[in-house]
């Protein structure tokens, strides 16, 4: 049993991956050939969104709009502690200063209200300057973007939607990657859409920020390709990638359909087991993760260690959140209860086997050896 299948997935798409790669062989154009600007016109269909700059990496999605906000220490981000470290250390790569601010219980998300808290108490008792937002989509599910736009707006913040995981969700039929000023994905192999290495890339309807960003993606580049105008980086999404890319989009409305489908599946069997994910009205998930709520660490581990027995993967995501890391807890104070929901979620949550290939007899595999471990 795979966390994530990636086997059976290129079951589906070999014939046309490899028929593909051969016509880059063949062309060898591999940084920026032909298929990376038909993969930016695609996503751009995709989202609906007026410009996309495909790069090297999620992160890298991430820092390069920040770079473009010419961001200094004294500019404070505010981001989610309970998610993947690079969401807060992208502010830090793109010189600015990460406010962390406490979830939602029921969506893993950025709480609005305390959003607002932690703009208010940056603004009385310290010298940052409230800057931006980066509003994460956990595991799948789009945050409030409404409310944390409202938010962000009455402060005259920018915000940047980190759509690494979202990527494929939607609210209301606005695609994840289309909300805020500018929006990041991520292309690591396990995300919705994945490729097979590293990539991410940009989305934006400012004109003016698209350039920016097209020049900090490639060393800061100007008209001339030897006139570097500004410092940026060499963060080009490989031609390759764009092949991989372009098959699975074909496949991922379809992929997609079955993640929910899976996701139900567990919810009929789990939830009167354990607290399960929700999706509110109006929110359509990608799943990227199918994440659960033990009732407190012990339960937890006793869960993960009986499934691991029986060889059934499960992951823990995020067990130690981004302001407990080594590189922030001693340059950042916190007060102890100011992200309580978070923490109880970093000693709480895991994450089962989601992706579209996964049979019935598997998820009920998985969760009677879920009541199995609580029964016991």
């Amino acid at each position: 049993m795979q966390f994530i299948d990636l086997h059976k997935q290129y079951d589906r798409i070999k014939e046309d991956v490899q028929k593909s790669m051969e016509q880059v062989y063949r062309h060898k154009r591999f940084i920026m050939g032909e298929e990376v600007c038909e993969l930016e016109s695609r996503l751009q269909e995709y989202t609906k969104v007026k410009h996309v700059i495909t790069c090297a990496s999620g992160t890298d999605a991430l820092t390069i709009p920040l770079m473009a906000k010419n961001l200094t220490r004294k500019n404070a981000v505010f981001v989610p502690s309970f998610t993947f470290f690079a969401s807060a250390e992208s502010i830090t790569l793109a010189g600015g200063t990460p406010v962390f601010v406490d979830s939602e219980w029921d969506t893993f998300n950025m709480d609005p209200v305390d959003l607002e808290k932690k703009i208010l108490s940056t603004q009385q008792t310290t010298d940052l300057e409230p800057s931006g937002v980066i509003a994460v989509d956990l595991f799948g599910l789009p945050a409030d973007h409404k409310e944390i736009c409202k938010v962000a707006d009455k402060y005259n913040l920018f915000v940047l939607e980190d759509a690494a995981q979202g990527f494929g969700g939607n609210i209301e039929g606005k695609k994840a990657a289309s909300f805020g000023n500018i929006a990041a994905t991520s292309f690591f192999p396990a995300k919705p859409l994945g490729c097979y290495g590293d990539g991410g890339a940009i989305f934006t309807d400012d004109d003016q920020l698209a350039d920016l960003i097209r020049s900090i993606h490639i060393h800061g580049q100007g008209v001339d390709k030897y006139d570097n105008v500004r410092i940026g980086l060499n963060s080009r999404l490989d031609t390759m990638q764009a092949v991989i890319l372009l098959a699975k989009l074909k496949i991922f409305d379809e992929e997609l359909e079955r993640r929910n489908e899976v996701a139900d599946l567990y919810s009929q069997q789990l939830e009167d087991l354990l607290e399960i994910p929700i999706v509110p009205n109006g929110y359509h998930s990608s799943w990227a993760q199918y994440t659960v709520k033990a009732e407190n660490q012990d339960q937890r581990d006793t869960i993960v260690k009986a499934l691991k027995s029986q060889d059934i993967p499960v992951m823990i995501y995020y067990s130690v959140p981004a302001h407990k890391s080594t590189a922030y807890s001693k340059k950042i104070k916190v007060e102890n209860d100011n992200l309580r929901i978070c923490e109880r979620l970093s000693s709480t949550v895991f994450s089962l086997p989601m992706h579209p290939y996964l049979e019935k007899h598997e998820i009920t595999k998985i969760c009677d050896a879920v009541k199995k471990s609580i029964k016991a």
